[in-house]
């Protein structure tokens, strides 16, 4: 049982990492030792277990999926995501700038974490890492959505965004934040528990989980090198989504002048901490800016406990293995 208590607490740092745009649960599967088995166990779950189930019977089902494993892990993932939406919203409405850099952090110490992963840097590797950051900008570049309430829409979010979180270097909820499905499910439907909009999720989620994840075994297994080239890729290219500081150019206000009055970011560029700036809005319009506090130390603060936090996780995985 003790095992499955570890396997717990790492499935509670994968979905801390879940919650985070720009942070994959997948990578904290890498880092932890488990990922191979995450795979396996979930690509065990095929159509064939039915006639398994009639013949051996239950036990034999659960064992041949590894489902005291996949029940433990899972469990901290939910656990760890239902705890943290609460306090994402209020730190991305509070203190969202440390909290930026503190992403920002994390993604720079998984990309070098991963980079150690490849056995050699040759040309395919380079191409690969290139590819795939140009290809991570320029999804960044499409403007935010406003919040997604079609519930055909979030099952299919759902799908686009499990196969993000299982790979290591892709955030689902980045996905979910150019989407426009970040703020439905993250915020509003796990705050409110509105079981509707995430049993919907949930089952696109797992329908999108059990067919990708035998697509990624097989393009890892024949293609490891070049696929994790890409991958690197997407994290380098996902800093530029989570740099801290932005000029807004565009907004969408939902519920204008209500007390549940809410304004979407459509449209954001990059800029120094020097130049860091504030909209003035007038209703749903834009009438100016005004300059802000950058506060530049705390985001350096903890851009250094976030990226600290991926070496801890493998200093402490190294550990247990090693007794």
């Amino acid at each position: 049982m003790k095992q499955y208590g570890l396997v717990f607490l790492k499935g509670l740092a994968m979905g801390a990492a879940d919650v985070i745009p720009g942070v994959s649960g997948g990578t904290i599967a890498f880092i932890t030792g488990i990922y191979d088995k995450l795979l396996s166990s979930i690509n065990s779950i095929k159509p064939s277990l039915i006639k398994k189930l009639k013949n051996e019977g239950l036990k034999a089902v659960w064992e041949h999926i590894n489902g005291t494993f996949l029940l433990s892990l899972f469990a901290g993932i939910g656990v760890s995501i239902l705890s943290l939406s609460k306090v994402i919203k209020y730190l991305l409405n509070h203190h969202a700038i440390p909290l930026w850099a503190f992403f920002f952090g994390l993604i720079l110490a998984s990309i070098i974490y991963l980079y150690r992963q490849l056995k050699k840097v040759d040309a395919k590797a380079l191409i690969g890492m290139v590819l795939g950051a140009v290809a991570v900008v320029m999804i960044s570049q499409i403007p935010a959505q406003p919040d997604a309430t079609n519930l055909l829409y979030v099952f299919f979010c759902g799908m686009i965004a499990i196969c993000a979180m299982i790979l290591p270097g892709i955030s689902g909820s980045f996905i979910l934040l150019v989407l426009g499905a970040y703020s439905t499910v993250f915020i509003h439907a796990l705050s409110n528990l509105d079981f509707i909009t995430l049993g919907v999720f949930g089952v696109g989620a797992i329908t999108g989980l059990l067919s990708f994840s035998k697509v990624l075994s097989w393009v890892l297994e024949n293609y490891h090198h070049i696929t994790f080239s890409v991958l690197i890729g997407f994290l380098i290219g996902s800093l530029y989504k989570v740099w801290p500081w932005k000029h807004v150019e565009s907004i969408f206000v939902k519920h204008v002048g209500e007390p549940n009055e809410k304004v979407v970011n459509l449209v954001e560029t990059n800029v120094l901490p020097s130049n860091y700036d504030l909209l003035i809005r007038k209703g749903t319009e834009i009438v100016g800016y005004e300059p802000a506090d950058s506060r530049l130390i705390q985001a350096i603060i903890f851009l250094i406990i976030g990226f600290s936090i991926i070496f801890i996780i493998e200093g402490i995985n190294n550990k247990l293995k090693k007794n």
